[in-house]
C-alpha cells in the first residue's frame, strides 16, 4: 500500500503540490491540474516542466486524474475530445511510468436529456474504444463511481465493466463520492470491491441537501470501515486522498488563500496516516 493525493488540492504549481508532499513523507502524487489546466491538456513544454520537477524531487506519479468523461463531458459531447486525451495522455504516462488514469463515464445532458437505455448504450459504446486504447496503449483506465452512467450505482458500475470486458478499465472508488450521490458508501465499496485498483479518501455528510466535506472518518463515507476491509484482503494498491476541504479545484470553488489550502491538505494527508495505523497499516 502506498499514499498519494490529487495534489492540485494543496496548491496551483506543481512546486507546491510536491512540498506538500514531500511534507507528509509521500512519495507519490496524483496529477490532475498543474496551474489550473489538466495535465493532458498541458502544452509540450509546460509538461516537460513538470515531469522535470517531479523527476528532480524524485517522486513518482500514481495517476493521471484526467477530465475524460467527466461531469463537464455529457454524453451529448464529442466523443473525440476524450480520444484526444486519451492519445495525449499515453505517452506522458509512459515517461512517468504510470499505469493508471481516472476517467468517469459521460452524465446525462441537463440541457438535452437523453434517454436512459441510449445513455447506457452509449456510454458502454464509448468506454469500449477508450478501453481498446488503454489496452493498445498498456495502461489502464479507472472508471470512478462519480458523474457517468456507470456511476450511478454500483450495479451500473458492474454493467459498465462486464460489458467492456477489457484488463484495461478497473475501478477506483471514491469514499465520499456515495455520499454526494445519496447512496451507502459500505454497500457500493462491497458491491465493486472485486474490481477495485485504486482508492480516492473523501469524506462528508448530507445536510439538508448540501454536501459538508469533513476531516477523512469524520463523515459518512465508512472510510474507517473500508480501509480496515482493504487492508483484511490484501490490498497494495495506492490510497489517494481528495479532501476538498478549502476548495473543491475540479467545480473551480478556489480558496484565496494559498497557505489555509496548503495547511488543509497536509492536515488531512496526517489524519489519514493516523487512521492507517490505528487500522494495523504499515508502510515504509
Amino acid at each position: 500500500m502506498y499514499f498519494s493525493g490529487i495534489s492540485d488540492e494543496a496548491g496551483k504549481t506543481i512546486d507546491r503540490q510536491i512540498a506538500a508532499h514531500r511534507e507528509l513523507g509521500w512519495s507519490y502524487l496524483e496529477l490532475r491540474t498543474v496551474n489550473g489546466v489538466n495535465l493532458t491538456q498541458l502544452p509540450d513544454d509546460e509538461f516537460d516542466q513538470v515531469y522535470r520537477a517531479v523527476s528532480e524531487a524524485g517522486m513518482r506519479v500514481s495517476c493521471f486524474a484526467s477530465a475524460i468523461a467527466n461531469w463537464a463531458r455529457p454524453i451529448t459531447c464529442n466523443p473525440e475530445i476524450d480520444r484526444q486525451d486519451l492519445a495525449r495522455a499515453i505517452p506522458r504516462m509512459h515517461r512517468f511510468g504510470t499505469r493508471f488514469i481516472r476517467v468517469m463515464s459521460y452524465p446525462n445532458d441537463p440541457e438535452k436529456p437523453v434517454p436512459e437505455d441510449e445513455w447506457r448504450r452509449e456510454a458502454i459504446a464509448r468506454m469500449k474504444v477508450l478501453a481498446r486504447m488503454a489496452e493498445d496503449g498498456g495502461i489502464v483506465l479507472l472508471h470512478e463511481n462519480c458523474s457517468g452512467w456507470g456511476g450511478l450505482s454500483a450495479e451500473n458500475s458492474n454493467i459498465l465493466l462486464g460489458e467492456v470486458n477489457s484488463p484495461a478499465l478497473k475501478v477506483v472508488f471514491d469514499t465520499g463520492n456515495p455520499v454526494t450521490y445519496g447512496q451507502n458508501a459500505w454497500e457500493y465499496y462491497h458491491a465493486v470491491r472485486k474490481d477495485i485498483a485504486y482508492v480516492h479518501i473523501k469524506d462528508a455528510r448530507k445536510i439538508d441537501g448540501v454536501d459538508h466535506y469533513t476531516m477523512c472518518g469524520d463523515g459518512d463515507g465508512y472510510v474507517r470501515e473500508i480501509l480496515a476491509d482493504l487492508k483484511a484482503s490484501g490490498y497494495d494498491g495506492g490510497i489517494s486522498i481528495e479532501p476538498h476541504l478549502a476548495a473543491v479545484i475540479h467545480t473551480g470553488q478556489t480558496c484565496d488563500d494559498a497557505e489555509a489550502l496548503y495547511a488543509s491538505y497536509v492536515a488531512y494527508g496526517r489524519r489519514l496516516m493516523e487512521l492507517a495505523r490505528e487500522i494495523g497499516w504499515q508502510w515504509s
